[in-house]
């Protein structure tokens, strides 16, 4: 294909009207310069006009780009059908065709301007192609074309700008604005990329042959088509008007034109300063008629121009500008006719004679200014007092390849390693197009920020010094609602993330609350800092600086036994809750009282770690294995109680393997373990238990520190069921305790030494009227003949304690004790025994305030008389919903020895190694959160020895 690119013969030796058939194939630009074509000696020194066609398709029918270079060729050189499809090459956008004989080199460039190109590129959008991404694409296709053209710029010598109607588009005047800016960013570039070839001095400096002429070629429309025998002339045809309305219609936009230019100085008044010139003295617009609708007239009309032309004796053929002459002599016509082949007439010029001159074709319009290049003359286009000459160049083919690859690989194509940090830096310099051709963007980005500070006003209207991850939140979807409002464009998505990224730097300059929260879910009121180390003071003045947490919460909470009242501060650890305030008071208070220390972590080892909580097995292994477990359970109401009750502290530490969540399985928590073998009894020493003991802690494993509490406050006696508690914060009448009335079994009934349950039932617990109260004896209640001494009374008290430090003694899951008068409670305690104590209820002495106050069950006092009875205490507290573990101290079934008033405090906070089991909201319902039933339970116990 490229062979043949040179070698048909033109056989009209240079008249603008050739008929040879052998044609050359386009090749597209990369392909012209790559290759290694022969050059014949005869011609090598001859010189080379270049001519580049560049422009718009018009959606409709009609002539294109391809068609106007097909006339100009005078074959069929260019399909108008299909085309190369590999469209995004940057090769593929510039197409060369070259006659030799006509010493011309059409460059043919196409854009997203045409039909077939703008077809690739929607197709190469997705569907899911949002907008902005989508005018990101847009942008990188004008920038492509811009680079196109600026090379279409540095190498022609005439330039055809094509439209398809007949209107000027004034886009084109910001186009080349942009052009001339970008082309004195990048001339030094292109200095360095041609400072090596065989071309002149003028050449090398300026980067171009000579300033090329711009031409522009219109698409008259249909309605501007007037009739050939000049009807517009007031009904007398026999006087036609100087110029036809092409002609006229022409010299218009050549004014319109030259004015705009001019205007915005694309156009000076030296040519070789500008982009590109345009003709002082020659037409530089060239307006082509609308199709004739009638074909057959429009053949005829053809017929006949061929027959006129074929004169017997054409005369001698002259070359140079005389050719140009006796090219217009020749289409004289008697009559009226056409013009040149294919070109209808328009309306006649001249009178008598018999001859009148129409209007030229498209071949003579562009080969006037091409005579000028190939016959060494130039343009000669510079105006004013003082016109400068223009330098220009008529090169050889090799020199203007040589120029031209140089210059294609900086610009356009794939350069090579000699060259690729010019065309880096080429890239580098496309910004310089930004304000000219973007004009979607620059309005966009300006709008845009003319909306940040709006919205940064919003973001800080009504904010405290410090706040938190939500008020920041919501803040900034205030901010953003704010940007919607008065953003628009493809700049919107890129100034909201920098608002995101502002409102983020205003928050974390200072103004950022800290995030940690306290057990009782109240937040940090302290700026983002830093926890001291042990053994480091807190510092203010450091960045960050380095404080412990506070909620500015204060509550009011007894000791362990409950007989004196402090303040404490809102905690945020389990430790500081539940260990280090009950210790600070047992130094003022019950620290010589007798206790029951439950076991904790015995460290063998210098550095003890945490233990790790195991992975969750997986749920079907996990249902597997509960199920045989189930099914040996009792139900659900007796499955609270243990099922050995004789099980030492060291059994009773594998509840279970497995953690699943925060809470772990509810499931799983209520199933009793397997009694462990006697290697898992040890706890270890290496490892401690990180939170608190639950029913989902790993076997094996202690605390630190126990988050329970178990005092003497005294013998039995110390309690006086008169006046109750003696003891501050409790309401008036409310701190009396419950009585549990126990029926004792006669020596003759224990004469086999064994212990049994009190009622004599399976249960442990005394059934409902069949214990007696002393006085107020039932049906089926003990003989007159059994003696007083075999009932024992028990006192039980669940105490509760709000924030405030009120407390109060609860006689049922919804009801206070309330004595009134002497003789002490008179509710049994059988009610609070048998059921799900709440943990936390309403307390009794709401605040002004909407927002309700919650009592904790805090203490539990037990009362064991001095009887041959085992009060056994096993707690188990369900501190949320499930799946929520079940907490209880580190030591279970603790037998409560006699004659003893005892107290047992619970803790102030729950926790699992994964987080805290906050406390219950306003709308949230108590009755998950709960101290399950067979807390306490009551046996006899044998008798001492005589």
């Amino acid at each position: 294909m490229c062979a043949s690119l040179f070698s048909f013969p033109d056989p009209t030796a240079g008249s603008p009207t050739m008929k040879d058939s052998n044609a050359a194939l386009p090749v597209s630009m990369g392909t012209l310069l790559r290759a290694d074509l022969p050059e014949d000696a005869a011609h090598r020194d001859d010189g080379l006009c270049v001519v580049g066609v560049l422009g718009k398709s018009g959606a409709r029918p009609g002539p294109q780009k391809e068609t106007l270079l097909n006339d100009l060729a005078d074959k069929h050189v260019f399909s108008l059908f299909g085309g190369p499809r590999d469209g995004g090459t940057p090769d593929s956008h510039i197409r060369a065709f070259h006659l030799r004989e006509s010493r011309v080199l059409y460059l043919l460039l196409s854009s997203v301007g045409d039909g077939r190109q703008l077809l690739r590129a929607c197709e190469s959008l997705s569907a899911g192609t949002g907008h902005s991404d989508a005018h990101d694409v847009w942008t990188r296709l004008d920038r492509q074309h811009c680079l196109h053209l600026l090379y279409v710029f540095s190498v022609c010598h005439v330039l055809l700008l094509v439209h398809p109607n007949q209107t000027f588009d004034v886009t084109h005047d910001r186009l080349f604005r942009a052009l001339d800016a970008l082309r004195q960013k990048v001339l030094p570039l292109m200095r360095a990329a041609v400072k090596d070839c065989a071309v002149s001095k003028e050449w090398k400096l300026n980067c171009r042959p000579c300033p090329p002429r711009l031409l522009f070629v219109f698409q008259m429309s249909g309605s501007l088509k007037v009739s050939a025998h000049g009807s517009e002339s007031g009904g007398n045809p026999d006087k036609p008007k100087k110029h036809s309305p092409r002609r006229r219609l022409q010299h218009a936009l050549e004014d319109q034109i030259y004015r705009i230019f001019r205007k915005s100085r694309v156009l000076t008044n030296q040519s070789s300063n500008c982009l590109f010139t345009v003709p002082a003295n020659q037409a530089f617009v060239y307006v082509i008629p609308a199709d004739d609708e009638d074909p057959v007239g429009a053949l005829l009309g053809q017929l006949r121009s061929v027959c006129t032309l074929c004169e017997p004796d054409p005369g001698p053929v002259v070359s140079g500008p005389r050719r140009y002459q006796q090219a217009r002599r020749s289409t004289r016509l008697p009559g009226g006719g056409v013009g040149a082949v294919g070109e209808p007439a328009g309306v006649l010029m001249g009178g008598g004679g018999g001859g009148q001159l129409v209007d030229c074709s498209l071949r003579e319009f562009l080969w006037q200014h091409v005579e000028l290049v190939l016959t060494k003359k130039g343009f000669d286009d510079s105006v004013g007092r003082n016109p400068q000459p223009s330098h220009f160049e008529l090169p050889t083919y090799s020199k203007w390849v040589q120029v031209a690859s140089r210059l294609h690989q900086v610009l356009v194509g794939d350069p090579d390693e000699d060259v690729a940090d010019l065309a880096l830096k080429v890239q580098g310099q496309l910004k310089v197009l930004e304000g000219f051709l973007d004009a979607d963007t620059k309005f966009s980005e300006n709008r845009c920020q003319k909306a940040l500070p709006l919205a940064h006003s919003a973001y800080q209207s009504n904010l405290p010094h410090n706040y938190t991850t939500t008020v920041h939140k919501n803040q900034l979807a205030q901010a953003l609602r704010v940007y919607s409002q008065h953003a628009r464009g493809v700049a919107f998505q890129r100034y909201a993330l920098q608002l995101h990224e502002d409102c983020y730097k205003f928050w974390s300059n200072g103004h950022q609350l800290c995030e940690e929260r306290s057990l009782t879910d109240q937040h940090c009121v302290h700026k983002f800092h830093l926890l001291p180390q042990p053994g480091e003071k807190t510092d203010v003045d450091r960045n960050p600086p380095v404080l412990n947490h506070n909620s500015r919460g204060r509550s009011t909470s007894a000791c362990n036994c409950g007989r004196k009242q402090a303040p404490r501060e809102d905690p945020f650890d389990v430790q500081a809750a539940n260990y280090d305030f009950y210790q600070l008071l047992e130094e003022k208070c019950c620290g010589k009282l007798e206790r029951i220390d439950f076991p904790v972590f015995q460290p063998s080892t210098p550095d003890p770690a945490p233990a790790c909580p195991p992975a969750p097995r997986p749920p079907s292994e996990a249902s597997a294995s509960s199920e045989p477990q189930q099914a040996k359970e009792p139900s659900a109401a007796q499955s609270h109680t243990p099922a050995d009750t004789s099980l030492s502290l060291d059994l009773s530490l594998g509840q279970s393997s497995d953690s699943l969540g925060p809470y772990g399985d509810a499931e799983r928590a209520e199933v009793q373990p397997k009694r462990p073998s006697l290697v898992d009894r040890q706890p270890s020493t290496v490892e401690y238990l990180p939170g608190m003991m639950h029913s989902g802690c790993p076997k094996g494993l202690l605390p630190k520190f126990s988050s329970w509490s178990l005092v003497k406050l005294g013998p039995a006696k110390s309690y006086n069921c008169h006046t109750g508690l003696e003891q501050p914060g409790f309401l008036p009448g409310s701190s009396f305790l419950l009585p549990w009335d126990l029926v004792i079994r006669s020596r003759s009934e224990e004469d086999a030494g064994l212990t049994e349950p009190l009622d004599g039932g399976a249960s442990s617990w005394p059934a409902p009227n069949k214990t007696l109260v002393g006085k107020r004896g039932s049906t089926g209640g003990l003989g007159r003949s059994r003696r007083r001494d075999d009932v024992a009374r028990v006192f039980v008290g669940f105490e509760y304690e709000d924030a405030r430090g009120r407390r109060f003694v609860s006689c049922g899951p919804d009801k206070i004790v309330k004595v009134l008068g002497p003789g002490g409670a008179k509710d049994p305690a059988t009610r609070v025994l048998n059921t799900d104590m709440p943990l936390y209820i309403p307390s009794p002495s709401q605040g002004r305030g909407l927002k309700s106050h919650f009592a904790q069950l805090t203490r539990l006092f037990v009362v064991v008389p001095d009887a041959p009875l085992e009060v056994t205490l096993n707690p188990q507290v369900q501190p949320g919903p499930p799946p929520c573990p079940l907490f209880h101290p580190e030591q279970t079934d603790l037998v409560l020895p006699p004659d003893g008033f005892w107290v047992l405090r619970f803790p102030y906070s729950y926790a699992t190694d994964r987080g805290p089991c906050l406390p219950p909201k306003e709308n949230q319902p108590l009755n998950n959160y709960k101290v399950l039933r067979a807390m306490l339970r009551a046996a006899t116990a044998n008798p001492p020895p005589p």
